[in-house]
């Protein structure tokens, strides 16, 4: 146990202060506090010193140095049971200060409302997180508390410990604590590179706030968590069971592929972060039943994502087979009575998510891979028509179409496609060729009618087997990276069977 006789008060955020401040009193807790902490304190009409008296140092250089003086750190940091500490407050006329309640200035939303760098700098915390290192380092015998969150918990130890705290709740705190402080300047660091233009700093720090603990990981015998830069992920689950691992990691798959389509169209069924059917044509309904058509047994019990708001129509058709998750930009009053009778179908709202972090990772023991996401946009000045034949509109349309969903197919990737809808994929094979042979079988198994069929690959043909395959299947066009030291060789084998053949300036591998 430690008792609680002083406490320093400086907060930012200066609510649900009076039942904190109410029972301070009733402990007689002395409380130190200044600027608008103070007067908040004041207001409320509770007795507090103004930092500047208790220091006897008015705050200076316009509040930037406030309690930033020995009497504060001596106060906290000093160990009360080491005699040489106990002397130097002595000589020095200082006091245990035992409680430190603080929370920073609000960098991270002053990001948010403005770019105005005078300003940020401005709001970047200097002596509150000095003072909160200072009280979690000696959490024997400081008490440390660093958000409202706490308030009910510090209130708690005081009632029922007489004005005192205990060792197991300090160290909390002091881990707490420390969180905080390593949070906090991980913002501002990153804040710096990204001005700076600096990607891969010498030290890469990386900060985020608990969404959820989920259930297990990929397996029952694997722990997991989700986490956000941000308070939240901007998906707002409405019905359904608790999302897993799993379903996380394929939501955000089919987010990646279905955000990377024109307003308000497309559908994305995906399984296992694949997708296994992919359409954008104008009528949202059309659009599901063509993405379905494509793969429908890989689609059971898979997670379909469509880039706009479901309504009565369109849920009657999704209702007809197993699902795990639907994601949509909403959905309206009659969908959702539709869709929630089934009770277990996880149903998300993602209309305000959108992709704006540029970096992504992949970890292994204590090492991590970091890179630029492949969020290029495509546009026709990054293909060039290689072969003799050239395509119409809708044949360049098609295979834009195509090269897009390939990049978000596990490499090696072989998407046949046909108005703007897949009616073939296939994924993840050591052999491209295997590839072309998966996906020629699904569009021979599920797909009755064969117009215009078009196919794309995420990287070069390195011999001509595999595009030979795909032509030998109805493949008219084909649309690829270059690179490859036998580019002639496909370019010839296009001329000689009349196939249009389209080479990419860029490589979209997705391991």
């Amino acid at each position: 146990m430690k008792k609680i006789k002083s406490a320093l008060i400086s907060v930012s955020d200066k609510s649900n202060l009076k039942p904190l401040l109410q029972t301070l009193k009733n402990n007689n807790i002395k409380i130190i506090s200044s600027g608008g902490t103070f007067k908040e304190i004041q207001k409320l009409k509770y007795k507090c010193i103004d930092i500047s008296n208790f220091t006897g140092f008015s705050e200076i250089l316009e509040g930037r140095v406030k309690t930033l003086h020995p009497k504060i750190h001596a106060g906290i940091l000093n160990k009360r049971k080491n005699k040489s500490h106990k002397k130097d407050l002595k000589t020095n006329n200082f006091e245990d200060i035992d409680l430190v309640i603080v929370n920073f200035y609000p960098f991270e939303q002053t990001l948010k409302k403005t770019k105005d760098h005078n300003n940020i700098i401005e709001n970047i915390d200097v002596g509150g997180p000095a003072m909160v290192r200072a009280a979690a380092k000696n959490y024997n015998d400081v008490t440390v508390i660093t958000s409202i969150d706490q308030y009910s918990e510090l209130i708690d130890q005081l009632k029922n410990n007489k004005g005192s705290t205990v060792l197991k709740f300090r160290k909390k705190m002091s881990q707490l604590a420390f969180a905080e402080t390593a949070y906090y300047d991980s913002v501002i660091s990153n804040y710096f590179n990204e001005i700076s233009k600096i990607n891969f700093p010498k030290k890469k720090v990386f900060y985020g706030n608990l969404i959820e603990k989920l259930r297990y990981g990929e397996n029952p015998h694997q722990e997991s968590a989700v986490y956000s830069k941000f308070s939240n992920i901007n998906i707002n689950q409405i019905h359904g069971k608790q999302l897993s691992f799993n379903n996380y990691n394929d939501i955000f798959s089919a987010l990646t592929i279905s955000k990377s389509f024109p307003k308000n169209r497309g559908v994305a069924i995906v399984k296992h972060a694949n997708p296994c059917g992919v359409s954008i044509l104008k009528n949202n309904k059309d659009s599901y039943k063509h993405a379905l058509s494509c793969d429908p047994v890989s689609a059971f019990g898979g997670i379909v994502s469509c880039n706009f708001k479901i309504t009565k129509n369109l849920a009657l058709e999704l209702n007809k087979i197993f699902l795990e998750v639907i994601v949509a930009n909403g959905f309206d009053k009659n969908s959702l009575k539709i869709l929630k009778s089934k009770k277990n179908l996880r149903l998300i709202d993602a209309s305000n998510f959108s992709f704006n972090e540029i970096f992504k990772f992949n970890s292994v023991n204590n090492s991590f891979l970091l890179q630029s996401e492949d969020s290029q946009i495509l546009s026709k000045k990054n293909f060039q028509v290689v072969s003799k034949k050239k395509p119409n509109k809708s044949q360049f349309d098609n295979l834009m179409f195509a090269f897009n969903v390939c990049r978000y197919v596990k490499s090696n990737a072989i998407v046949l496609a046909s108005k703007e809808s897949t009616i073939g994929i296939g994924s993840g094979q050591p052999s491209r060729l295997d590839s072309c042979k998966i996906a020629i079988d699904k569009m021979n198994k599920f797909t009755k009618i064969k117009n215009e069929i078009v196919a794309a690959s995420d990287a070069f043909f390195p011999f001509v087997d595999g595009i030979e395959k795909l032509v030998q299947a109805g493949v008219s066009a084909v649309i690829q990276p270059s690179g490859s030291i036998r580019d002639k060789d496909i370019i010839k084998f296009a001329n000689e069977t009349g196939t249009i053949l389209i080479f990419s300036k860029t490589r979209h591998f997705r391991h």
